[in-house]
């Protein structure tokens, strides 16, 4: 940006300059190596004249490009398309000769002659710097579409006008669809930064929050200077200000559109939810609070998309904790056996699908004085007082069996329960303490040597026939086909949790034997 930078491409610059109301010209040259000259100049007109001896070509770069028409076109609209003062060049055109009637008759081949003609190169006022009431929904689409080469439409956009300190002007847009390369190491988010009309930086990273690295768009300040550096930009007090204030626009942008066009903020979830629920996960969770109405989740309520407002709003007045679940899909989290004694009591969950999910419930911990509950949970707080204690009646008189089903399976559980919360299955896994058995997957699954165990439980369903089998095994003393059924319904219950098993041919043998 500087004007040093001239010496990038050229081994020699020359400036001839004449004042107004002058009657002196000065000429002034450098190589970019001993300093440089500055002599008087026999100019006679009022302006500045800047000259550029171009480097000679190398190998590597061809430093003649830059005497091309259409380089020095393409230069000139990307960096100084918006400074408010015309930029003109000879452009060279080509057009067909005029022919004689004899030519025509003739059928000649149409020759063709070179034209010189004045153009503008830049457009002078950007779109950003026009009035609101001038400018139509198709405008601010056709300059995204052409700027940010996107097909389609941007979802939602905002034009922003701040004349406080510091000013500045910023066209926002929302992408309809994701990037392909959205979700990769690859992607490099930021804004177009300009001060003035130039083209300061392509992607001002600092500008926007990675919770908010799907939005596109430019800001444009009279208050940064030309010559700042990516250095001092990380540090500068305006960018941080600018930052501050572009952040409050697209959370309260992503609001009304949440409020008064659901259709379309379901479709900007589907795209970029996952990005917003890491924002609420990262950073210890330091921008939860900003962020938690903007979430969604599927509901066991015909499966639709709810947020926790809706959710805390339509929770049963006797209900004390927000409950969710969590799994591959919403037909793997529909079948788990946790599931059936909420849906009973008509209680609304909340499934949770993507890796993150349940770590950014961790980060939340409540919502509107609300507790999250996973449904796995050991506790979930809705049992009644006669069902507890008949299941606990039920464990102390059944304690040895269920202590030699927990022993059978050698530390993998941390104990064997008769479960409260079973309704038709026969078995199910729960967890103890924080790391759930999805956080286990999750964690498990990263590139590290460091292993995570959830605090495993095996419950049993006191309900079912399997129960009644497992307590005339136990009577009868044997204590082999007891461990047998150990092994085989923990064996069950993990891929109910679709965890991997360790020998599917045992437990096909198991099978086999017991059934």
């Amino acid at each position: 940006v500087g004007f040093y930078s001239a010496f990038m491409v050229a081994k020699k610059v020359t400036v001839i300059s004449k004042a107004f109301g002058s009657e002196k010209a000065y000429r002034w040259e450098s190589e970019g190596v001993d300093g440089y000259t500055v002599t008087e100049d026999d100019k006679k007109s009022v302006g500045t004249e800047i000259i550029l001896e171009l480097l000679d070509d190398t190998d590597d770069e061809k430093y003649s490009e830059f005497l091309e028409q259409y380089r020095i076109q393409s230069l000139i609209r990307k960096y100084s398309d918006y400074i408010r003062f015309p930029i003109k060049m000879e452009v060279t055109h080509s057009r067909p000769k005029e022919q004689t009637e004899e030519e025509k008759e003739a059928k000649k081949p149409l020759e063709y002659e070179d034209y010189i003609e004045v153009e503008t190169l830049n457009s002078m006022v950007p779109l950003w710097k026009k009035n609101k009431n001038e400018l139509k929904e198709e405008d601010y689409k056709h300059f995204y579409t052409e700027k940010f080469y996107d097909y389609n439409e941007p979802i939602r956009y905002a034009h922003v006008k701040n004349e406080g300190m510091p000013s500045y002007n910023a066209l926002l847009y929302i992408p309809s669809k994701a990037p392909f390369d959205y979700y990769t190491k690859e992607y490099e988010k930021g804004l177009q930064l300009y001060s003035n009309g130039v083209l300061i930086m392509e992607k001002c990273a600092d500008l926007l929050p990675d919770y908010f690295s799907f939005v596109k768009g430019l800001v444009d300040s009279e208050d940064l200077s030309l010559n700042i550096s990516r250095e001092i930009l990380q540090h500068d007090r305006q960018l941080k200000a600018i930052a501050k204030s572009i952040e409050k626009t697209i959370t309260a942008e992503l609001k009304k559109m949440l409020k008064n066009d659901r259709e379309k903020y379901e479709e900007f979830w589907k795209a970029f939810g996952l990005q917003i629920k890491f924002g609420v996960y990262s950073d210890f969770g330091i921008n939860k609070d900003k962020l938690q109405d903007l979430l969604m989740f599927t509901s066991s309520n015909e499966s639709k998309l709810v947020t926790l407002d809706e959710y805390v709003t339509a929770m049963r007045e006797e209900q004390k904790y927000i409950y969710y679940a969590t799994g591959e899909n919403i037909a793997r989290i529909e079948h788990l056996p946790q599931t059936e004694l909420l849906k009973d009591k008509g209680y609304e969950i909340l499934y949770l699908t993507d890796n993150v999910d349940e770590f950014a419930i961790k980060s939340l911990n409540k919502y509107k004085d609300k507790e999250f509950k996973n449904v796995s949970a050991d506790d979930l707080g809705i049992e009644d007082t006669g069902k507890k204690e008949e299941i606990k009646a039920k464990e102390e008189e059944n304690s040895d069996m269920l202590k030699n089903l927990a022993s059978a399976l050698d530390g993998k559980v941390e104990k064997v329960i008769l479960s409260q919360r079973l309704k038709s299955h026969p078995v199910c896994l729960t967890s103890e303490g924080e790391i759930t058995l999805e956080m286990e997957k999750v964690l498990n699954a990263m590139p590290t040597d460091q292993k995570v165990h959830a605090k495993r439980v095996l419950e049993i369903n006191p309900e079912h026939e399997i129960f009644g089998k497992l307590k005339a095994i136990s009577e009868s003393g044997d204590s082999e086909k007891l461990a047998k059924y150990a092994k085989l319904l923990y064996t069950q219950a993990l891929l109910i949790e679709g965890i991997n098993i360790d020998d599917p041919v045992e437990f096909s043998n198991l099978i086999c034997e017991l059934m």
